[in-house]
């Protein structure tokens, strides 16, 4: 490991200008990220058109179970990949391939567990998550295929988040490339070739993510690399998963309340609505989700530099970087904002071609984007937090905006607006959240500029 080479990579954190490293790490993040996106996007279109509506709102149903999986997945690699990137900026080589194979060790105990736990329970879990006679069956044969492959998800996501960490966005990139093309390749063979039904775009999404795994875990075999794998790094030890688990928890928990928020979402939706509503509930989830997953490409991007420069007390470029994420996931935020707006029908088109449908799902993208640029705003906001290992202020963020606001939105304006109040808790807890976000934010930033002025202030910058 005495190559330059092989410390190059990660080392530039520190000395290119924060706009190249931004555009250098987020642009192949959000490539990766918009392509995952789009490969669910397909699997709704593929399960829409090939199997039917009552497909679309039994794969809604599945939601708060997904959102429940991906929160013990970046349970461990969010934690991992912002303590890999400090470690590096301290020149921590044997912490950082520590943390590698903590992660790996990690994601196959939480993996194995969540399905052991989830998989006889399906049905009362389906059943409490709103769905009826005819979208059961369809949410439990996607969900039994998912969680066969669960682990496979862990550690393909958690190894993905590492190869950022350590200065490799495009490997990462590629990996995730990789997984979706093949699932566009096999989604439609699956469902319509084989007539496999909604089984078969569950199957097409666990082979591509175990092809990718494949090509991840090679990459991290090679001992040239500055992260790789190797005897002594995979037992846990207390004191860093700890380190993990704490730097986790802010995204674990936004994902456990975005389980519960989906959940809360569906039933009313169920309750004031019908089947259909919650189709277009899933057709609208889908299409956040792909704005979403650009701007959590940015704040991919924008970890390991604020991360690294934190760590070696560069605070000017801790903020700069900051400040630029901020205005592209913006940017990102109004430009989905002008496309719903502008386009509703046509882009649910895409999904089916039931009128009733189209029509329901339509007044629910208006309804739900009505202050999406804040929205942007907020997710960038949060995540400042979270990369610079201030992780009891991006939890308490998060939670605000989903337990604190959206939770109470969707048990009382439906009570008394039905269907029409569930869509709009959505835009009322964006608009409250991202207030008090800009409050903590600049109070932060403020303190960063202090710290920058006077390095005997270092000490008072994680109150």
């Amino acid at each position: 490991m005495n190559s330059n080479s092989n410390h190059n990579s990660p080392l530039t954190l520190g000395t290119e200008p924060a706009g190249r490293l931004l555009a250098r790490y987020a642009i192949p993040a959000i490539i990766a990220m918009t392509a995952s996106s789009v490969y669910n996007m397909v699997d709704s279109i593929i399960i829409g058109h090939g199997v039917g509506t009552m497909a679309i709102a039994g794969l809604a149903l599945t939601f708060p179970l997904m959102n429940l999986a991906a929160a013990f997945g970046s349970f461990v690699g969010v934690g991992a990949s912002t303590i890999i990137s400090v470690k590096l900026g301290q020149r921590d080589y044997e912490g950082a391939n520590l943390a590698l194979g903590n992660v790996l060790t990690l994601n196959i105990v939480i993996g194995i567990a969540f399905t052991a736990l989830c998989f006889p329970f399906l049905d009362p879990v389906f059943r409490f998550f709103g769905a009826s006679d005819r979208t059961l069956p369809y949410a439990r044969e996607y969900m039994e295929v998912i969680l066969a492959g669960n682990v496979i998800t862990h550690i393909y996501f958690g190894l993905n988040a590492v190869l950022r960490a350590a200065g490799h966005p495009k490997l990462a990139m590629y990996a995730t490339l990789t997984s979706v093309v093949v699932n566009c390749l096999l989604a439609p063979l699956f469902v319509f070739g084989f007539g496999w039904g909604i089984r078969g775009a569950a199957w097409a999404t666990v082979i591509a993510q175990a092809i990718s795994l494949v090509w991840q875990i090679v990459h991290f075999l090679r001992p040239d690399r500055l992260l790789h794998f190797r005897k002594g790094i995979y037992g846990l030890r207390r004191k860093l998963a700890g380190s993990i688990f704490a730097i986790g928890l802010s995204p674990f928990l936004m994902n456990l309340c975005s389980c519960l928020i989906v959940i809360l979402i569906n039933r009313g939706l169920k309750a004031y609505g019908s089947d259909l509503t919650v189709g277009a509930y899933g057709i609208v989830n889908r299409i956040i989700f792909l704005f979403a997953m650009v701007i959590m490409g940015l704040n991919q991007g924008m970890q390991p530099v604020a991360g690294y420069n934190f760590g070696a007390r560069d605070y000017r470029r801790v903020t700069q970087v900051t400040k630029l994420t901020i205005g592209w996931g913006m940017g990102i935020a109004t430009f989905g904002f002008l496309i719903c707006h502008l386009f509703p029908e046509g882009i649910i088109r895409w999904f089916t071609s039931d009128a009733e449908l189209i029509r329901t799902a339509a007044g629910g993208l208006h309804i739900v984007f009505a202050v999406f640029p804040l929205a942007g705003f907020q997710m960038v906001a949060t995540n400042f937090f979270l990369s610079i290992g201030m992780s009891s202020k991006a939890i308490f963020l998060s939670l605000t905006r989903q337990a604190l606001f959206m939770i109470p939105c969707l048990i009382i304006l439906p009570q008394f607006f039905g269907v029409l109040g569930v869509w709009v808790s959505l835009p009322a807890a964006d608009f409250t959240a991202s207030a008090l976000t800009a409050f903590m934010l600049f109070r932060q930033l403020g303190k960063l500029k202090r710290a920058t002025d006077d390095p005997g202030f270092n000490s008072q910058l994680s109150r």
